[in-house]
């Protein structure tokens, strides 16, 4: 049997490599429809280019309240 280690691309692992070099990691979540589209939203109104740029702001506003 064959690992899913196999069935990562070259492409995949230089982009990996890429992220990891400059301190980032790939996240992969599952989230309800509801929730997609509520991210998608707050992208839209606030002119970002991906849901990734919306949760960094979220989590960077939710960890200024917890440390008030």
């Amino acid at each position: 049997m064959q690992t899913t280690e196999n069935f990562i691309s070259d492409k995949d692992r230089a982009y990996r490599r890429r992220l990891a070099e400059a301190g980032l990691h790939q996240l992969i979540v599952a989230l309800p429809d509801e929730q997609v589209a509520f991210l998608d939203e707050l992208k839209e109104r606030r002119g970002l280019r991906n849901r990734s740029q919306v949760l960094m702001q979220l989590i960077q506003r939710g960890r200024e309240v917890t440390q008030q």
